[in-house]
């Protein structure tokens, strides 16, 4: 019985650093909110949309936060949002 328990303890060890060591899949884009103008990164990986709905998307996915911040310094510069 307890080689059974160190199986299954080292088996569960194994699939816990197989799945952290795979890298996340996220990508982002940026949301503008109606009525204030604030924009605000999104990750696409939340299953819900943002609440309330008085947003829409600004911009096109990027692959990592960096380029989202880099997206939403632009866009801050160029006056389409504000901060």
């Amino acid at each position: 019985m307890r080689r059974i328990s160190m199986l299954c303890a080292a088996a569960g060890l194994a699939v816990t650093a197989f799945v952290s060591a795979s890298p996340a899949e996220a990508s982002y884009h940026l949301i503008r909110w109606q009525d204030s103008g604030f924009c605000q990164i999104w990750d696409e990986s939340i299953p819900t949309t943002p609440w309330p709905a008085g947003y829409h998307r600004a911009s096109a996915s990027v692959p990592t936060f960096i380029d989202a911040l880099a997206v939403k310094d632009a866009a801050l510069k160029s006056g389409s949002c504000t901060w």
